[in-house]
């Protein structure tokens, strides 16, 4: 390895164009830690708000953004026996993502599923460790349920679909248009609701309610959540699009035992992390390398276009993920 590399930082909270390439020192893997030469890095909300200055990276980690990438370990830190020099994996990682090199604990590391390309591996970690914590074990969904899933088209709404759907589940869910409600349809909901035509809340009281619902939108959407839900529904935020603060009327989460939870991933512990990637390796990666699951993809930026794909993030005009490819 070479002693720099390129790199994608941020100059000063802002707008897209605040990010900026710029040469850093490699990392070096610290106990329990590989260095990954990154192929592909994907590009996530919370980088977007990391670089509006809105969501400090953790102790310790990076202050680069980039929370999920692909590519070969090139270092392997002391203790690591679970990988190889020139192993192809795929990482969640605690930050630095847009770099031609990163540093993350190697039990947060993931093979490549069977057939599956760097490109789109890259897209697994941030949305897969998400959606399995906050639907699976932390919202208990079981198959027969009926789940709602806002923003479907996004990176975690298509994941959430799919897994959900293949797992038994009634999936239904929320996007902006009638082509990003087709693409929801394809992937295995049962009913996508166009929420500039239809009422949400209106659609699952007719069908009983949702037994769980995964939200990443706040504001106005948690009242009507609450009103979504069925008896003894769960209610899972894991983001704010539109603020987190709002009126709400706990009388009804009462008389209805309505649990409502929530989870970010970035600040969990190390162990945490390596608990939830066992778990995929064990429940989920067989249905990728199956293909019966995959990962939607929307587009491709040159690492130093890192700007131009946030940008096309914040129109919200995607379906699926987007990455930046940092070795090409």
């Amino acid at each position: 390895m070479t002693k720099t590399m390129r790199a994608v930082e941020i100059s000063e909270p802002g707008g897209p164009e605040v990010l900026r390439l710029a040469d850093r020192p490699v990392p070096e893997p610290d106990h329990g830690q590989v260095v990954i030469k990154v192929a592909y890095a994907g590009v996530n909300r919370p980088d977007a708000l990391q670089r509006a200055g809105a969501y400090a990276p953790p102790p310790g980690a990076s202050d680069l953004p980039g929370l999920e990438a692909s590519g070969e370990v090139v270092a392997l830190g002391d203790g690591v026996t679970e990988l190889a020099l020139g192993d192809r994996v795929c990482a969640l990682l605690p930050g630095g993502g847009y770099a031609e090199y990163v540093a993350t604990p190697a039990a947060h590391c993931l093979p490549l599923p069977k057939g599956m390309g760097l490109k789109e591996a890259a897209c697994l970690p941030e949305t897969f460790f998400t959606v399995w914590s906050n639907v699976f074990l932390r919202g208990g969904l079981k198959a027969g349920e009926r789940f709602l899933v806002h923003g479907g088209s996004s990176g975690i709404g298509t994941t959430a679909i799919q897994l959900a759907s293949r797992l038994g589940a009634r999936v239904f869910t929320t996007a902006g248009s009638a082509e990003k409600c087709a693409k929801c349809l394809e992937l295995g909901a049962e009913r996508a609701i166009n929420y500039r035509e239809d009422d949400f809340v209106a659609v699952l009281r007719a069908e009983g309610g949702a037994d769980l619902i995964l939200d990443m939108v706040g504001g106005d959407y948690l009242p009507r959540n609450v009103k979504t839900l069925a008896d003894d529904g769960r209610l899972v935020q894991i983001a704010f699009l539109q603020g987190p603060k709002v009126e709400l009327n706990f009388a009804q989460v009462m008389m209805r035992r309505l649990t409502i939870t929530g989870s970010t991933l970035r600040p969990q512990s190390n162990l945490a992390k390596a608990r939830i990637a066992d778990a995929l390796r064990r429940d989920i990666w067989p249905m990728l390398d199956s293909g019966a699951v995959h990962p939607v993809m929307d587009s491709e930026f040159p690492l130093a276009e890192a700007a131009a794909a946030h940008a096309r993030m914040e129109t919200s005009d995607h379906i699926g993920k987007i990455v930046l490819n940092v070795a090409g």
